[in-house]
């Protein structure tokens, strides 16, 4: 799975002109993966009976950057781009390492579950890459004030359903990062600080290249 990220984001960058010229088939293509795989996911849920308030609302992380993926699809929306971009990439990379994952390969829910975050994944760099959206520090700002509103929002949703929505209520079952943060509820906080940390290091690269061009316009003669 990680060979077919890696894959994927080369594939955008390198041909990133040919797909700019054919978006709309490429960006209505992502949002119909987008949809079918959260229809038949749901469908399943419901049929076997698993589907409940506590744990199927879009109120995680990565299924928040899901829904918030389609709508970019469709809108183009930059503002809704610098969301994505750092709530989705950090939330789909921790997913894609530390999966909060109980079926295994061949099962249905293991592709579910990779192939929707390498999505979101895509999606975001889809749009670097092709239409030329650029992450910026008002951006990150404005990312990290959503994810706070979500997660209070998830916080009261837990209270009403008993769920686990973002992890506020417990760490997740099989190990992650959350393990190395302290005990509840100390690594909730501790979030805080590498969510500010993360989308950092998600916009270093084109902070460094604002910072360049800057400098060499400085340095032209008058």
């Amino acid at each position: 799975m990680l060979f077919l990220l890696i894959a994927g984001v080369l594939m955008f960058y390198c041909f990133r002109y040919p797909l700019r010229r054919r978006s709309a088939f490429f960006r209505y293509t992502f949002f119909l993966l987008f949809i079918l795989l959260e229809f038949f996911y749901h469908y399943w849920m419901i049929k076997g009976g698993y589907w409940d308030t506590a744990s199927m609302l879009p109120l995680q992380l990565c299924s928040l950057s899901l829904l918030l993926c389609i709508i970019l699809l469709v809108t183009m929306s930059e503002r809704l781009f610098q969301i994505v971009y750092f709530i989705g990439i950090t939330g789909a990379c921790m997913a894609i390492f530390t999966p909060e994952l109980f079926l295994g390969f061949p099962h249905f829910r293991y592709f579910h579950f990779f192939v929707t975050h390498i999505l979101i994944i895509w999606t975001c760099l889809y749009f670097v890459f092709v239409h030329g959206y650029k992450p910026t520090q008002k951006g990150m700002l404005l990312s990290f004030g959503f994810l706070n509103g979500s997660a209070l929002v998830a916080f009261l949703v837990n209270v009403w359903t008993g769920g686990n929505y973002m992890f506020l209520s417990y760490k997740p079952v099989n190990g992650s990062l959350l393990d190395y943060l302290g005990p509840y509820p100390y690594y909730i906080f501790a979030l805080e600080g590498m969510a500010i940390f993360l989308f950092y290091i998600l916009l270093v690269p084109f902070k460094g290249k604002k910072e360049m061009k800057e400098g060499r316009r400085r340095d032209k003669p008058s």
